[in-house]
């Protein structure tokens, strides 16, 4: 018995229906295309992953953030 990913049996999706998919896709986009969409979903995972990350840290509590030092401005006269 082959073991599926445990996503892919929640969807009832096998070996075979894996393939056809991926055959249909690829009459769809065609062969030169493929690569850039994988790209792109790569990407958009990536950086879904990094806005999840994100809003996990714990974020300061107000008016407990560091403050920025004020920059000094300093004037010189000539004599």
């Amino acid at each position: 018995m082959a073991h599926t990913p445990q996503i892919l049996a929640l969807f009832g999706v096998g070996g075979g229906e894996l393939v056809l998919l991926f055959a249909i896709i690829l009459l769809l986009f065609g062969g030169a295309k493929l690569p850039g969409l994988a790209r792109g979903l790569g990407q958009s995972i990536k950086e879904f992953k990094k806005a999840s990350r994100d809003e996990e840290e714990p974020k300061p509590a107000a008016g407990t953030e560091a403050k920025k030092p004020e920059a000094t401005v300093t004037t010189t006269t000539k004599s």
